[in-house]
């Protein structure tokens, strides 16, 4: 597979939150909003391109049978970086994204990488799956983020786009506002699997 393949998968063929149903947990809970969402993705690809170096670097070195504690413990390294320099350049965001910071250790999305391509593969292309996977799932975020906002706020980085006469749908802030968005936007890359796959038989 060629880079261009390597890095553009993650934003449709594997993409983690629509296509392969992955990081549904800090998806749901961190798209309140465009600023949350884009925080959240940037400290993950963070994580998920520094993680994916490092376990390819050291793949050859661990022992088989603890290669999965070992993953979690360069992980959480790189969580910790994340988290403390959050807490401290960017407070707000920080208090704002709470606990999901470091769960970042167990996003699904950043273990699955380690383990099913970086473990087996050499530092570049590990560099630049995580990068392509990480900015994938950003984007997912983002655009889960700016509906749920424009929706429940009238607003786009906190700037009114829907004029003051425009009544707030609460619901898109709230929990059930995050499976609804999720799943139409779930249902949209479907269709259009669907579709691709249909253009291909005929």
């Amino acid at each position: 597979m060629s880079v261009i393949q390597e890095f553009t998968k993650g934003f449709y063929r594997q993409y983690p939150v629509f296509r392969q149903i992955l990081g549904l947990c800090p998806t749901l809970a961190t798209s309140t909003s465009v600023e949350n969402g884009l925080g959240m993705g940037v400290a993950a690809t963070f994580v998920l391109i520094c993680s994916n170096v490092i376990v390819s670097m050291i793949r050859n070195i661990v022992p088989a049978k603890i290669r999965i504690p070992i993953y979690i413990v360069v992980i959480a390294t790189f969580v910790t970086i994340v988290d403390l320099a959050m807490a401290g350049f960017v407070p707000s965001l920080h208090k704002s994204l709470g606990i999901f910071v470091p769960l970042i250790v167990v996003n699904c999305i950043i273990l699955g990488r380690a383990e099913a391509f970086a473990g087996k593969n050499g530092v570049g292309m590990s560099f630049i799956d995580g990068l392509g996977m990480g900015l994938g799932f950003t984007f997912a975020l983002l655009i889960v983020g700016s509906v749920r906002e424009i929706l429940g706020n009238g607003t786009l980085l906190g700037i009114p786009v829907l004029g003051a006469g425009y009544e707030p749908v609460l619901l898109m802030l709230l929990p059930p506002g995050a499976f609804l968005s999720i799943g139409f936007f779930l249902g949209f890359f479907n269709w259009l699997e669907n579709r691709r796959a249909k253009s291909q038989s005929q």
